[in-house]
């Protein structure tokens, strides 16, 4: 018999409402800004899960009053449902700033960058503007051969750092995200994604993983 997909759920109270389920520990939210005093620094962390180094775009604004982080996330799997797209706009809104340059790094669905921006008053910080990636976090399907696929986004896992496990009956993914440049801290993510159709351990081997930009597919045989 097929495995049953399990639908996500926060993994604790302070979590509700919070767009990726699968977050235990670590900084809340898609992206994260830090400021640095004694200078015009501004260091921006986005998560694009999905999206490889070669397909993600960064533009100072003409006005140089914003940066612009534009995203592909192609599909990697035939059986993703779509591709997504990434559009993050990050504005001054004062008229006393303007972004003079910005050096950016993108590893694992992270996209991390250091603004630099000219100021009259060093109290102004800037905003971000997010349309977010099209798509969910999670996306699950029943195959035709028995097969259940599922999709889940860890932005920050490296692909080594994704485990599978099985317990009576329960498959659980994990992903641990190192703090990298500076990141106020790492990220743990836990997510049981789907049930066997009876309460069996089974080696993780026999699932077929995908682990790529901070994403995991997973094909689960049936039983």
């Amino acid at each position: 018999m097929a495995a049953v997909p399990l639908t996500p759920l926060p993994q604790s109270p302070d979590l509700e409402g919070f767009s990726n389920p699968f977050l235990l520990t670590g900084p809340k939210g898609f992206e994260e800004f830090i400021t640095f005093p004694g200078n015009d620094d501004t260091f921006v962390r986005l998560d694009l899960p999905g999206v490889p180094e070669e397909c993600v775009r960064v533009v100072l604004s003409r006005s140089k009053k914003a940066v612009i982080v534009y995203g592909e996330a192609h599909k990697v799997h035939s059986h993703d449902s779509s591709p997504r797209s990434y559009l993050n706009i990050i504005r001054t809104i004062c008229t006393c700033c303007d972004f003079s340059s910005f050096t950016y790094q993108m590893a694992d669905g992270v996209i991390r960058l250091l603004l630099s921006k000219t100021s009259t008053d060093p109290s102004c910080i800037p905003v971000l503007d997010v349309c977010y990636g099209e798509g969910k976090v999670y996306e699950s399907k029943q195959l035709e051969n028995g097969s259940l696929y599922v999709r889940l986004d860890m932005p920050g896992v490296p692909r080594d750092n994704f485990a599978v496990t099985v317990a009576n009956g329960r498959v659980k993914v994990t992903g641990q995200a190192p703090s990298v440049s500076y990141d106020s801290d790492g990220r743990f993510y836990s997510a049981g994604v789907a049930m066997l159709s009876a309460p069996v351990n089974i080696p993780s081997r026999r699932i077929k993983t995908i682990a790529k930009n901070g994403v995991i597919r997973l094909l689960i045989p049936p039983l």
